[in-house]
C-alpha cells in the first residue's frame, strides 16, 4: 500500500504519518527527515539544498526526487510506504508516478489564518524538546518550561515572515496537485480543523475503504 498526505506547514502532517505507520505498518518517508539527514551528513545531495532550505523553499525536483527514490528502493518499503512532504510539484508527482502507482492521496485541509496562529505561537524547550503554545499550551509560568525550567524559545521555522512564504510556497506550487490527484480519483479531503484522534478516525475510513 503506497500512500501520500498532503498538507500545508503546521497542518498536523507529520504526527499523523506517524500514527499512520505505526497502525499499518509501513514507513513513513518524511521529505524534511530526509534533508535534514543529508544535510547533517553534508552528502551531495545535501550540499546542494542546503541554501534553498535556509531560505525556506523547494529543493530542485531532480535532487528530491533521486533522495526519494533511493529511499523507497530499500527493503523496508516493499510492502508500501507514506510519503509525507513528496511530492510537492507537478513535476515530482510525474516522476513519482514514473517509479510506483500511488493508492490514495490523503489530503489535509485547515484555514491558513488558523494554521498562522498556530505556528506563530509554538514555543519550544531547547533542553528537553517539550512544545508548548502561547494560546492553546501555556506553561506554568510565561515563558519557562514546565518540566526542566529552562526558558522557552520560538523557532525561527516558526516566526510569522517564515509561516506565511512557506504558507504561499505550498499554496502556489502544491496546492495544484491536489486537484492533479483528485482528477485520477486518487484524493481524499481530510478535515483537519478537530482533533488528532478525530482527523486520524478520518484517515483510516478512507485507507481501509479502498482495501477493501
Amino acid at each position: 500500500m503506497k500512500l501520500v498526505i498532503f498538507g500545508p506547514p503546521s497542518a498536523g502532517k507529520g504526527t499523523q504519518a506517524q500514527k499512520l505507520s505505526k497502525k499499518y505498518g509501513i514507513p513513513q518517508v518524511a521529505t524534511g527527515d530526509l534533508l535534514r539527514e543529508h544535510v547533517a551528513k553534508k552528502t551531495p545531495i545535501g550540499i546542494k539544498v542546503k541554501s534553498y532550505l535556509d531560505s525556506g523553499r523547494l529543493g530542485p525536483d531532480d535532487l528530491i526526487v533521486q533522495m526519494i527514490g533511493e529511499r523507497v528502493s530499500k527493503p523496508d518499503c516493499i510492502n508500501g510506504y507514506l510519503l509525507d512532504g513528496f511530492p510537492r510539484t507537478i513535476g515530482q508527482a510525474q516522476e513519482l508516478e514514473k517509479m510506483t502507482d500511488i493508492d490514495l492521496v490523503l489530503n489535509i485541509v485547515v484555514d491558513f489564518e488558523a494554521l498562522v496562529e498556530r505556528a506563530v505561537g509554538r514555543r519550544i524547550c531547547p533542553k528537553c524538546a517539550a512544545v508548548y503554545h502561547v494560546k492553546f499550551n501555556v506553561p506554568q509560568a510565561q515563558g519557562i518550561c514546565d518540566k526542566c525550567g529552562s526558558k522557552l524559545i520560538q523557532r525561527d521555522d516558526d516566526k510569522e515572515e517564515t509561516v506565511r512564504r512557506r504558507l504561499n510556497v505550498y499554496k502556489e506550487q502544491t496546492a495544484p496537485l491536489v486537484e492533479h490527484y483528485r482528477k485520477k480519483g486518487r484524493l481524499v479531503d481530510i478535515d483537519g480543523s478537530s482533533g488528532i484522534d478525530a482527523v486520524f478516525a478520518q484517515m483510516v475510513k478512507a485507507i481501509d475503504g479502498i482495501k477493501k
